[in-house]
């Protein structure tokens, strides 16, 4: 499976040690299977730091993932809210994982974590909110081994 990663620059060997700590599944190396997700990640990076080329990173992702400890987030939002908001208040159960995949907190979808990790809105209020914004996914790769293992680097993509 074909993966993408938004950068500002190339990265043939990714390291999960370079990541903030406090994204949506922890610290790790995030990708997505849409590439105009990353896009956008370059894009925003580029225009945030007004600095460097937005790149987007290709890479091959092997699809059979036996032997790691997996998290997925398929269509359960209410324990992906719980989650996120978790990773973003610093905690580190995200650590048991060595990959972890669902949706993703993009600009609209943060509002939502935001107002409910604030307390201005009740759960229920934020579970109907996030579901009226378009799917995108994201991949972290929590631990470095599995990262080596089931990543490869194809080309990329000056943007």
């Amino acid at each position: 499976m074909i993966v993408y990663h938004g950068s500002l620059a190339v990265i043939e060997k990714p390291d999960v040690t370079y990541s903030y700590k406090l994204l949506d599944f922890g610290k790790g190396f995030y990708v997505t299977t849409e590439k105009k997700q990353a896009v956008r990640w370059a894009k925003r990076k580029r225009n945030i730091l007004k600095k460097g080329k937005a790149v987007v990173n290709v890479y091959e992702m092997c699809e059979t993932l036996d032997g790691f400890k997996l998290k997925t987030f398929p269509d359960d939002l209410q324990e992906w809210l719980d989650f996120v908001c978790a990773c973003r208040d610093g905690s580190e159960e995200y650590k048991r994982y060595d990959v972890i995949s669902g949706k993703v907190a993009d600009d609209d979808v943060f509002r939502v974590v935001d107002m409910y990790r604030s307390g201005v809105w009740e759960k229920e209020r934020a579970l109907r909110e996030i579901k009226t914004y378009p799917s995108y996914d994201q991949i972290a790769f929590i631990n470095q081994v599995a990262l080596n293992k089931l990543q490869s680097f194809v080309s990329y993509e000056e943007i």
